[in-house]
């Protein structure tokens, strides 16, 4: 019988109790114990793992933890380091990924829910033996969770800001043995921060917390923190002599995190899918962390979900559509010429060499366009190629996944890049139902020229289509007037623009793209296929009086419309 796949479940207890399929990355264990500092610091973007291996040290440090977790897996051949770690440590584990709010005291009230929430395991200590008064009063200090800041019942500000090092005091004192501390996903609540406004506010609070915690916490054994950037040392990790980073451009934990090409192989023979391992490959590998070639874990069992219900289910954006992707949008809306064209080389399966600094704040992400460069490289829109000279990268899309992801993005650009001038836009509109052919054409080489365009290398034709169909159909959507359906069934096929005028005039456009340059003919083809396939019968049936029909033809930054 075949292992369920964990969708969605990053506890390893859960997964390992409940006979969901697991790649095993137990080996990150002894990597880390044959390698650790008293601060560990792992970036990798989201969605590759983090919180999963976090929740798994855990489960294997954690006094007390069931040791048939592990049963079967890589780590048990480390007897000798199984011995001395394993169920020794008392272990603290928050995640910092629910830390938000729309204002500073919404998102420090969460900040106190998250330790309250994890303190209130450890509820022993309110009668240990082995802690005094003072120090039980301390502890229950640390489980007040109120959402109300002003109740008796909301641990204080001053409490908050040593509650780490006070709850690895007062576990050290009961148990007699130093603290393992676990912080996941450690930037999210300066990101949100910075996106709602009180990044200086929320910068000081954590800069505190983490200075009492990791740097004059005498009862910390060691600590592992995860995220998603590095976050500048002058920001929030002032004066931690201690801290070990591994970020994606390393050469060791360069397995730990992702799946490997041999381990996504493994996956499917064992469900049976060994045929789609290209199309597994080419949508969802590419990221290469310390030169090792990386897929995305939750792309992968994503996918695979799909294909056992359909073996010919086409790739989709699973971790694209796992957020806003608010920093591709920042991006292409700050790029200039030069960068407009790097992009374009980019989408076209190119190189491009850009310095990469992976220590930033937030603050300095719109000092300068490299900046940005830095964070989508960091976060996983980019990777390496390889290095050029010192500081100095080779930077690609790493899939067909992302490089889907910024066409669309280009896309919504795009259309709100034009909607500001209304005036030229409604005339570009009206040349349509004019059987203008002539002024449609002119007015868009004009937008085509402002813009960012697909080459065409390593994108398929079809990408490229749909990318020129959107952008027409952004603009065209102007006409607020206009029952405008994209991909209609018409005829014998599906046109890929129709359109309902209030002047009963039907417009069909069915788009192409110039593989060789030769837009005339591209342009002959799509007024075929109109004729052909007869997408004009639903527009005479639906009572238009008269119907005009436009093949275009796109390549790069040039197009051609024909009328019939």
């Amino acid at each position: 019988m075949r292992k369920k796949l964990p969708i969605g479940i990053d506890g390893f207890e859960k997964i390992r109790m409940n006979g969901f399929y697991y790649v095993d990355k137990t080996r990150f264990i002894a990597e880390l114990l044959h390698n650790w500092g008293e601060v560990n610091l792992f970036t990798r973007p989201r969605r590759f793992g983090k919180s999963l291996n976090m929740s798994m040290l855990k489960s294997f440090f954690e006094i007390g933890g069931d040791k048939a977790l592990f049963d079967g897996l890589d780590i048990l051949k480390e007897e000798e380091l199984c011995e001395k770690y394993m169920g020794k440590f008392p272990v603290v584990w928050i995640s910092l990924k629910s830390v938000e709010g729309s204002n500073y005291q919404a998102a420090c009230a969460a900040l106190r829910s998250v330790i309250g929430m994890e303190a209130l395991r450890f509820r022993f200590l309110a009668d240990s033996s082995k802690l005094s008064a003072e120090e039980r009063m301390m502890y229950l200090q640390l489980i007040k969770v109120s959402q109300d800041q002003e109740s008796v019942f909301a641990m204080k500000d001053a409490v908050l800001l040593t509650s780490l090092k006070t709850l690895s005091q007062l576990l050290s004192k009961h148990y007699g043995s130093k603290v393992i501390l676990l912080i996941d996903e450690y930037d999210v609540p300066l990101d949100k921060a910075f996106q709602m406004g009180y990044y200086q506010e929320m910068v000081s609070l954590i800069r505190n917390l983490f200075g009492n915690a990791l740097k004059t916490n005498e009862h910390l054994y060691f600590a592992v923190l995860t995220g998603c950037l590095r976050i500048s040392k002058e920001s929030i990790f002032t004066g931690l002599n201690n801290l070990n980073v591994m970020t994606i451009t390393d050469s060791y934990f360069n397995e730990v995190f992702g799946f490997t090409d041999g381990e996504v192989e493994k996956l499917l023979a064992d469900y049976g899918l060994e045929d789609a391992s290209k199309r597994m490959r080419d949508w969802y590998d590419g990221y290469q962390f310390g030169g090792t070639s990386i897929y995305c874990p939750w792309d992968v069992i994503k996918y695979t979900q799909a294909l056992l219900k359909d073996r010919d289910a086409e790739p989709e954006n699973y971790w694209a559509n796992t957020s806003g992707n608010a920093m591709v949008r920042r991006f292409i809306g700050k790029a200039d010429r030069q960068t407009r064209n790097e992009i374009e080389r980019l989408i076209a399966g190119e190189e491009i060499i850009k310095p990469i600094n992976q220590e930033l704040t937030y603050s300095d992400l719109d000092d300068s366009i490299d900046n940005l460069w830095s964070v989508l490289f960091t976060t996983g829109y980019l990777t390496q190629g390889g290095r050029k000279t010192l500081g100095q990268w080779r930077l690609a899309i790493p899939n067909q996944e992302i490089r889907a992801l910024f066409v669309k993005q280009i896309q919504e650009w795009f259309k709100e890049e034009t909607r500001t001038d209304t005036g030229k836009l409604a005339g570009f509109c009206k040349a349509f139902p004019n059987s203008d052919a002539s002024t449609a054409e002119e007015m868009l080489n004009e937008y085509l020229w402002k813009s960012i365009s697909i080459r065409d290398t390593a994108v398929k034709k079809e990408m490229k289509e749909n990318f020129y169909h959107g952008m027409l159909l952004g603009l065209l959507q102007y006409e607020n007037n206009w029952e405008i359906e994209s991909n209609a069934e018409a005829g014998e096929g599906y046109c890929d623009i129709s359109i309902k005028t209030q002047n009963r005039i039907g417009i069909v456009i069915e788009v192409k793209y110039a593989e060789d340059g030769n837009l005339e003919k591209s342009c002959k083809e799509a007024l075929e296929q109109i004729e052909e396939r007869q997408y004009d019968t639903a527009l005479s049936r639906d009572g238009m009086k008269k119907i005009v029909k436009y093949g275009i033809a796109f390549y790069k930054k040039n197009c051609k419309v024909a009328l019939k």
